[in-house]
Order: structure tokens, then sequence, then C-alpha cells
């Protein structure tokens, strides 16, 4: 008899992580995708007939099919960054290869992804309102008269996902996967009773009511895409959290158990639709008997907590690495697991997204409502991720161009489809996703622009390093050398540390050996111990002082003094004491300027965002006691 082997159940401990991780959002679009196409409350309602329900039915599954199976799934996985996967990952993917390959459309489609990771932040507000809200309206199923506390039972239920979120997700996380394998067997088999009502709807997996209703009634199946659109929630979660779990895993998960449920579930509730019209005030939870309905509803909540989980993981994942890359000012973030690098906590982004999240449940007060605004970010997210993916497989994989334009030009025509059908609910909440996004994208180039002129003008203070260590040398006598070890962090090798600079022309000291750190991020996720850091005595072996360049990914924690410990003492000029070492910070004062860098309300907006930037010393892990700030301030 066959055992399975440790390799086994590591890979089924994988897989199942990925289902309370990765699918919670897509998996819980059934709860209400169909409800949303057939509200009659709808600027474009859909009328209920059994062609238009087999049209919407086959147009679900197909959009699902297409967008998620092929685009994401069979696509967009292979395109990784040293197994890291999302918009961000397509970024960096691009900025790589961006000075070898049609520079300046690189940086169009770099500025587009960024567009895309901008629309990230108004999913992840929207994500845990309309999911949670659509989960507890199933007590209007089981009791109408619940049907007023709903808004409230849902502020609670939000409230009590963020406020723990400090604590870290790995306890919670561990329980996240068997729901999930629940959640999915439920809506499965309760499809498969739906669909024994009315076993004819099975004929609507065939493409050709789709394409029928499409063609044949398309000022309805039109305005439609903008609900169907809300089957593929959740699809950009599949791709952003493949580092966490690899393609292989992702993949399986998907085609074996998510993606069968979710369909069982849209054919049983089409079947319902068709058996009685009157069901289309909630199909999903009238799947189930009497009896069963208040456990669906607790089912539901906490599938759907574990959804909002997954996108508010994602902010604190996108607010990182952008930061990392240099669009977002650094932020106080916090490791919750010392096992998984991933597990970030980012409080600026929890109170941010919580006092959102809250704001759109007591606005909309309905989940229906909602949709208008979540199908907007979903729609144009995929669109940006297609794009940025064909580029990126034109230069990876050498693919003939006539093969490349024929795959661009049928995925990016279907996304374009769906976005022009959300362009229609523009004025009915669309225009919610779009202001988010634009916000949060001028809030991240600006920083971005600013951060360059910044840096340009600390350069020109900081004046040359090898000059200022001639000065050094050339003034030996007249500067005092104390004992110790100084380390002054500083943006490369061509400039000297503001810091060191104004110890020496001030104080007339130096100590015995000198540090001069500088921090590059790469475009990769991790850089291994073995690269972290290099050593460089500027031309001197005999002064003690030396240029340390340290590398990290952008999902890297930058720890200082642990990358120092790293160094090899062969190597340096003379012992370091690391453990009494003396770190020194340039703090700089920004000022609004007259010079004409960026215009007045870019200056203001980054002035403003600075504020929120997070302590250096933090930031790096430098040690409190040991750490001096020298301050400066540079106009902009």
């Amino acid at each position: 008899m066959a055992h399975p082997s440790p390799h086994d159940s590591v890979r089924l401990a994988v897989v199942v992580g990925a289902l309370g991780v990765v699918f919670g959002d897509i998996g819980t679009s059934p709860i209400y995708t169909l409800q949303t196409v057939f509200n009659p409350e709808d600027p474009h309602p859909v009328p209920v007939s059994t062609d238009n329900v087999y049209g919407v039915v086959s147009l679900v599954f197909w959009s699902v099919m297409i967008i998620v199976t092929v685009t994401y799934i069979l696509l967009a996985l292979r395109a990784d960054n040293d197994g890291e996967g999302g918009v961000m990952a397509l970024i960096t993917l691009i900025r790589r290869s961006g000075s070898r390959y049609g520079g300046k459309l690189a940086v169009w489609l770099a500025a587009l992804g960024i567009f895309g990771a901008s629309l990230f932040f108004g999913d992840s507000m929207i994500t845990p309102a309309i999911s949670v809200l659509s989960a507890v309206e199933g007590l209007k199923i089981v009791q109408p008269s619940l049907g007023e506390a709903v808004v409230p039972i849902t502020a609670v239920i939000i409230v009590a996902l963020f406020l723990p979120q400090r604590r870290g997700t790995a306890a919670v996380g561990k329980v996240f996967g068997p729901v999930m394998i629940v959640w999915f067997g439920t809506i499965g088999v309760l499809g498969i009773g739906g669909i024994a009502r009315h076993p004819g709807i099975l004929a609507a997996l065939s493409p050709t009511y789709a394409v029928t209703f499409l063609a044949g009634h398309f000022g309805i199946a039109f305005f439609a895409l903008a609900a169907v659109v809300l089957s593929v929630t959740g699809a950009e979660a599949i791709y952003a959290d493949m580092g966490h779990f690899g393609r292989r895993a992702i993949s399986r998960a998907w085609l074996f158990l998510v993606f069968p449920a979710c369909v069982l579930s849209y054919l049983g509730q089409g079947a319902l639709i068709i058996d009685d019209p009157r069901n289309i005030s909630g199909p999903f939870f009238l799947l189930a008997p009497d009896w069963l309905r208040l456990p669906l509803v607790l089912l539901a909540a906490a599938a759907t907590v574990i959804a909002s989980q997954a996108v508010i993981t994602g902010a604190y994942s996108v607010t990182s690495q952008a930061a990392q890359l240099g669009y977002l000012p650094r932020l106080r973030v916090t490791h919750t697991s010392e096992s998984a690098v991933g597990q970030i906590y980012v409080p600026w982004i929890n109170w941010l997204l919580l006092v959102s999240v809250l704001t759109l449940i007591f606005a909309f007060r309905s989940s229906a409502a909602l949709a208008y605004a979540y199908g907007m970010a979903v729609t144009a997210t995929i669109t940006i991720t297609t794009l940025l993916f064909f580029y990126i497989a034109q230069w990876r994989w050498k693919i003939p161009p006539w093969l490349l334009a024929a795959g661009a030009g049928i995925l990016v025509a279907i996304d374009l489809l769906f976005v022009a059908a959300n362009l229609t609910k523009l004025l009915h909440g669309a225009w919610l996703t779009l202001l988010i996004g634009l916000i949060a994208f001028t809030v991240m180039t600006t920083w971005q622009r600013g951060r360059v002129i910044v840096t340009a003008e600390r350069r020109k203070r900081e004046g040359s390093l090898p000059g200022f260590i001639e000065q050094l040398r050339s003034g030996a006598g007249t500067i005092a050398k104390v004992t110790g070890t100084a380390v002054f962090l500083n943006r490369g090798m061509q400039s000297a540390p503001l810091a060191m600079r104004a110890n020496v022309e001030h104080n007339h000291v130096r100590h015995e050996h000198v540090l001069i750190i500088s921090i590059e991020t790469l475009v990769v996720p991790r850089v291994p111990d073995a690269e972290r850091v290099s050593l460089d005595d500027l031309g001197y072996d005999d002064d003690g002082i030396m240029f340390v360049t340290m590398r990290f990914g952008y999902a890297d924690t930058q720890d200082v003094p642990a990358a120092l410990r790293l160094l090899d003492p062969a190597q340096t000029e003379g012992r370091l004491d690391l453990e009494n070492a003396s770190y020194f910070l340039s703090k700089i004062t920004l000022r609004r300027g007259d010079a004409p860098t960026m215009a007045l309300w870019r200056k203001r907006l980054f002035i403003a965002t600075s504020y929120i930037t997070a302590d250096a010393a933090e930031h790096f892990a430098l040690p409190r006691d040991h750490t001096v700030i020298m301050g400066s301030h540079i106009e902009v």
C-alpha cells in the first residue's frame, strides 16, 4: 500500500494555504454577481427571462474562463519576477527591460502600472465593504425584519477585522484554508441542487449562448457586462500572491476546486431564477433549504472576512513595495511573523482603510450600490495587467509578432469591452474607484518626482565624497580622531554624507573607523546574504574610512546592523566595534521654494506627504540609544 510522502504533504499544505489567502475574493463573488445582474433597481436592468438567464450565465462562465483561467492562470502567472507576481512585479520587470528595449514605451507602461497599483488601493477599500455587506444581507433572506440591522452588523464585523491586524494573520491563517474548503464544497453542492431543478441550464456552458446574447441583445448584454465582471473580482490577487504559494499550487487549487465550485454555484443560481423569477432577490442564499440558510450566512460572513483579509494584506504589501521603489515615503512597517517575511503590518494604511471602508458602508448601505464602483477597479486593473504582460512577453520569450498581436488583440478587446460597460456606471458609483486611483496615482508620482528633486539638491550640498576624503587627509592634523566606529547612511558613493561633513566642519572631529553606508533597493523581491554587502576602501586602505554598499530586495527588511554583521573582518581596516557603533542620520526638513521644479500644488502635496514618513532609525532598525540625528533643510 502506497503512503503519501512528506513532499506530497507539503504540496497539499501549500494548496490549502492558497485556498485560504488567494481565492477568498473571487470565491465569494457568487454571493452577489447574478443578484446584481438582475437587480431591478439597476439603472440599466436586465429583464428576467429564460433566454437572458442562459445568456448571462454563459457570459459569466466564459468571462471567468477567459480572464481568470487564460489571462491569469495560463499566462500572467508565467511572468514572475524571481517568483513574485502582481502589478508591482510587472513594473519592476518593465523597468529592468526599459534601458535595452523601447525605453520611452517602457516608461509609459511603468506609469500605467503605477496607476494599476493605485487602483488596487480602491479595490482594498471596496472589497471588505461589498463582500461583508453581501454576506450579512443574507439575514434578510432568513428573516426580512433584520434588514435594518445589516449595516450596523457589517460595521461591527469590519471593526473586528481591522483592530487585531497588528498581531498578524499567522494564527488566523491556519484556519483560512480549511474554512474555504468547506465554503467551496458547500457552494458546489448547493449549485448541484439548483441544477437538478432545471438541468437544461448546463447548456449555458456553450459559448453560443454568450455570443447569441451579446449579438442579439447587445443593448441589454453590454450593460450587463458591468455586473458580470463581478465574477472575476479577486483575479489580481491570484497573481499578486504567487510569491507566497507558487504557480503550481495556485493553478491546481483553481482548476480542481475553486473554478468548478464557482461554476456550479452560478449554474445552480441560474436554474433557480428560471424556476421562479422572484428568486432574483437573493439566488445564492435561496439555493439552500430553510434550515441551512442561517448557517450559510455565517459561513459566508467568515468567507468574506477571509476575502477582505487577503486584500488588506495585499494593500500592506503594495505600499511596502512602492516605498521600496521610491513611489511612496517610508512608512512604519511591522513584521508580524518571524518565519514568514511577507507577513507585515502597516499601521498608517490599516487605519486609512478602516475609516474608508466604514465610510463606504454607511454611504452606499448595500452591496448592489457598491457593485457599480467595484467593477471599474477590477476591469481597469485587469486591462493594465494584460497590456503589461504582453509587453513583457515580447522581449522575455521572443514570441512571434503575429501570434502576440492575435492573442493580445483578443484579450485586450474583451477587457476594453468590460471597461466600456463599467464606464456607463460612471455617475452611479464608478467615479469613486477612478477618483481613489487618481488620488493615489498623483501622490505616488508626485512623491517620485519630488524625491528626484530633493536628491539632486542634496547632492549639491554634500559635495564630492572623494574630494571630502582628500580634505580629511590633508587636514589630518587639525581634525581630532576619537576611538570607536561611526556609521553614516548616505545616498551613494559620489557625495559625502551631510551628517559627516557637519561633524567634521563644526566639531572638527572624526571617528577612528568610519563606515559610509549606501542602501540599494533592487528590482527583485529578495537578496541573499551572500550578495548583501560589498566593501570599498575609497582609494586608501589606511585611513579607517570605508564605503559599504548594502543591497536589499523590495520585499526585504532593511536591517542595517544585521547587514553590517555580514562584513568579513579580514577585509575591514582594523577591528570594528559594531556593538557600540554610533549611527548618524541627516534629517531633511522640506520647504516650499520659488524654483519652477513642480507646480505649486504638487510642492504642497509633496511636503504634506513627507510628514507621514516613518522614522529612519526605526526603518533601518538602528539602535535608538546609539543614533545621532543632524538636521538640515531643502527647498523644493
